[in-house]
């Protein structure tokens, strides 16, 4: 039985580069029907639709400069509110520092909402690597070679693991390891099994 609509809670995806962000948030929203938001699509499409926050966005991009948070809260939270109320809603790339977790906990309490629960995909290095080099061969992306990858992991230890670790003090922080549940199918089912538990 699906839980009740109305108390579906807010999902972190979270996860190294390569642990399966996208096909998982793609497996819950189509078994739950939860809003998806993809912080990379929702930049896109901004820059690409001309709005204001588009072209500050875009600004910053061309001068090789990251993103504010409070701008990049801004544009998720123009998303935000064009969902659904009380469906949920995932939340792919995003956070990834402790300032942005903070930032979107106080845009989410300013809406009567919190975070909800954070699903973490722990993944080794080895099946990472192996993984993102399989799609740089199938989708033919220059920027998946071993350097560049190796140079992604060491961002995501030293910028988003001590997230992690915010995440646990707030207590909303449920890992999945692919040593427990080594195939797609047994990741997807432990990670729907913690979304019914949170609901229920």
């Amino acid at each position: 039985m699906l839980p009740n609509r109305k108390k579906m809670k807010n999902i972190i995806i979270f996860g190294a580069p390569g642990s399966g962000k996208g096909t998982y948030s793609e497996a819950i929203v189509e078994k739950y029907g939860m809003g998806h938001i993809s912080t990379g699509d929702v930049l896109r499409a901004e820059i690409k639709g001309g709005t204001e926050l588009g072209r500050v966005a875009q600004g910053y991009i061309d001068q090789g400069q990251l993103i504010p948070d409070e701008l990049m809260v801004s544009i998720l939270a123009k998303v935000y509110d064009a969902l659904p109320a009380g469906q949920g809603v995932i939340f792919d790339g995003f956070p990834r520092t402790i300032p942005q977790a903070e930032a979107l906990k106080k845009m989410l309490a300013e809406r009567g909402h919190d975070l909800g629960l954070m699903i973490e995909l722990v993944v080794s290095e080895d099946i990472l690597m192996a993984r993102l080099l399989n799609r740089a061969l199938e989708q033919g992306r220059a920027d998946d070679n071993e350097e560049t990858i190796k140079k992604r992991f060491a961002v995501y230890h030293n910028q988003t693991a001590p997230l992690a670790e915010w995440f646990q003090k707030e207590g909303i922080r449920h890992i999945v390891a692919w040593s427990d549940h080594p195939s797609k199918e047994a990741m997807i089912d432990r990670v729907f099994q913690i979304i019914d538990e949170a609901n229920a």
